[in-house]
């Protein structure tokens, strides 16, 4: 793995740890699958603009627009619609090592679709790193008996699934479409089912434009969705699937450490354990490749 693509995932694990704080601020200011569908509509047509603007070519093909399809409905719908509606039933250091299983699946969807295979170092790798994030989550881990619990891991568990599905699908397109009018109109595409069910099933009305949700909102969709989806899709027409996921395992000691500076959170040994275990994970699965 070159610096340049190591750097580019770096990135895009800090951004979407940045995420979290916002998402808790809009989500008092919107109901959760609109701010949701607002949220990839602008993030794609930003990508679409900047796309359109320096003459990048649009997929082609039915089987392009399948898999961006593809991509838009597990990663952006499914995910976005299982994390946004998971927030109101389970804590948040039980949703972080649910969606954080995700590398696992990928992993078995990735040796079956993607002929990728992890040899044992790898699969130490990524239960390790799986056991790293547990470990951080811990004391966020005791609120197994609020109403709606099962209903909440069960948003949890399809947001991984949407996500993993997302991955393999990026990964087909990886080398064969423009980066950024592929992830642009997949975000757009995405946003259309959230976008329906939010006008079937929450007040819309409620919604109330401000400065401070406009800037929520912008932010969300530049530095949240649309940067760190292109970053990603550029990651991985070059490395393995498998070894660009094991980086999602830094997400939570992002949030820790944004946590610690922002909001002076502070960080028990136990994180730290996890800390260790989470990049020690990272390196068993990156040796494996290189096997």
């Amino acid at each position: 793995m070159t610096a340049g693509v190591a750097l580019r995932l770096l990135v895009v694990m800090v951004l979407w740890a940045s995420c979290f704080p916002l998402i808790t601020i809009g989500l008092d200011l919107a109901p959760h699958l609109a701010l949701a569908a607002l949220r990839a509509a602008l993030a794609g047509l930003c990508l679409i603009a900047l796309g359109a603007s320096f003459g990048r070519p649009a997929p082609h093909g039915a089987r392009s627009w399948t898999l961006v399809a593809l991509v838009g409905f597990g990663a952006t719908s499914l995910g976005f619609l299982g994390m946004f509606h998971a927030a109101e039933f389970v804590s948040p250091g039980l949703a972080t090592v649910v969606e954080n299983a995700q590398p696992i699946l990928a992993a078995v969807l990735a040796h079956i679709f993607l002929g990728e295979r992890l040899m044992a170092i790898g699969k130490i790798g990524l239960m390790t790193g799986l056991a790293g994030i547990a470990v951080i989550a811990w004391p966020g881990l005791a609120g197994g008996d609020t109403p709606g619990y099962m209903l909440g891991i069960a948003y949890v568990v399809l947001a991984a699934t949407g996500v993993s599905i997302g991955n393999i699908a990026i990964k087909r397109l990886a080398g064969q479409v423009d980066a950024i009018m592929a992830m642009g109109f997949q975000l757009l595409i995405g946003a259309a089912p959230l976008a329906l069910l939010s006008m079937l099933t929450e007040d819309v009305s409620s919604l109330v434009w401000s400065t401070d949700f406009a800037l929520v909102l912008v932010v969300l969709a530049v530095f949240g969705s649309s940067l760190p989806f292109w970053l990603w899709f550029v990651a991985l027409e070059r490395i393995e699937l498998n070894r660009a996921n094991a980086f999602t395992f830094l997400v939570p000691i992002f949030g820790l450490a944004i946590g610690a500076t922002l909001f002076d959170e502070r960080l028990a040994w136990i994180q730290a354990i996890g800390i260790v275990l989470v990049l020690g994970g990272i390196v068993l699965v990156q040796r494996d490749a290189r096997r």
